[in-house]
């Protein structure tokens, strides 16, 4: 199957809207199963985790979230590979796509320098890494689970010569902590025939001031780290902007609030400028999130 077949088939399994479930990082194993449930007969297309260092493993929990499930597709958004021989990323990406045929999308990233560093690994030439590390996945994928259906790479990218590469040696590209704008760019560099990922977060409320106060919690944590802050001045944003949480214009793009057809324009501004498949992202705890996410279904998910 070439890659374009590859891309289509992924395409037809995600539909157009999907979960990236922070709130997962601190859930027990059986409340997380709940969750994927709940995901799953709302009808969402997929339902995604990340990779903290020193947090969950995360080929462990997909498969967990997976076994407690019937189809909803599940992602790693992303695995980190400097915490990982390619090898091992493979074969562990491989056994799950056997496991269970056509429900688990891999991304894999660099992450940032403070965490990789701070952990004893060394973070160095991000971009000449990712090319060989995918070269390296490339080569070891010969040896591992037979499955019908192909393993779908993504690599988790925000800049031109990233994107690049992704459009390059994988099936496209998983962004995260982005602004709608940042969408068209990445689908222009990846073209037609590669997947284009984003995470929105969203906050259900309508009163700005306590909407801006939770997004302005989560913006602010991942405003120190200088990889995204740089992308964030790429796309027009000023230090400025960064200070005290973020500014309100940029608490508004990062994090979309308000009732659930503000909410849903948003969606629909990734979609329209090319994405393939959006993730929402509900911030609050977990019981929280699944409340939003259950009260924007309607509004997002078809039928």
């Amino acid at each position: 199957m070439t890659t374009a077949d590859t891309v289509t088939a992924v395409r037809q399994r995600l539909g157009r809207v999907g979960v990236w479930f922070g709130a997962l990082r601190t859930a027990g194993a059986d409340a997380g199963r709940y969750a994927a449930q709940r995901v799953e007969e709302l009808g969402y297309g997929s339902l995604w985790t990340g990779e903290r260092l020193g947090g969950k493993e995360p080929f462990a929990e997909s498969a967990v979230l997976m076994a407690a499930t019937s189809k909803i597709v599940t992602g790693i958004g992303i695995a980190n590979i400097w915490t990982r021989h390619p090898s091992v990323m493979q074969q562990g990406a491989a056994t799950l796509n056997a496991a269970w045929p056509g429900r688990f999308v891999l991304a894999v990233g660099v992450g940032n320098a403070e965490a990789v560093n701070s952990s004893g690994l060394a973070y160095d030439k991000p971009l000449d890494h990712m090319s060989r590390y995918l070269a390296g996945m490339d080569a070891a994928s010969g040896g591992g689970p037979v499955c019908e259906l192909p393993l779908p790479r993504l690599v988790g990218a925000l800049r031109p010569k990233m994107l690049e590469v992704a459009c390059d040696q994988a099936d496209g590209v998983h962004t995260f902590f982005v602004p709608a704008s940042h969408t068209p760019l990445a689908r222009a560099v990846l073209g037609p025939d590669r997947l284009v990922i984003p995470e929105q977060a969203v906050v259900l409320a309508t009163d700005a001031t306590e909407a801006r106060g939770i997004a302005r919690e989560h913006v602010d944590f991942y405003l120190r780290l200088p990889n995204l802050r740089n992308n964030l001045r790429a796309l027009g944003y000023s230090d400025d902007d960064f200070e005290s949480g973020g500014s309100d214009r940029l608490v508004d793009a990062l994090v979309a609030w308000g009732d659930e057809t503000a909410i849903a324009r948003r969606i629909h501004e990734h979609l329209d400028a090319g994405a393939d498949h959006v993730l929402l992202q509900p911030l609050g705890d977990l019981g929280t999130t699944v409340d939003q996410l259950d009260r924007l279904a309607p509004a997002l998910l078809p039928g």
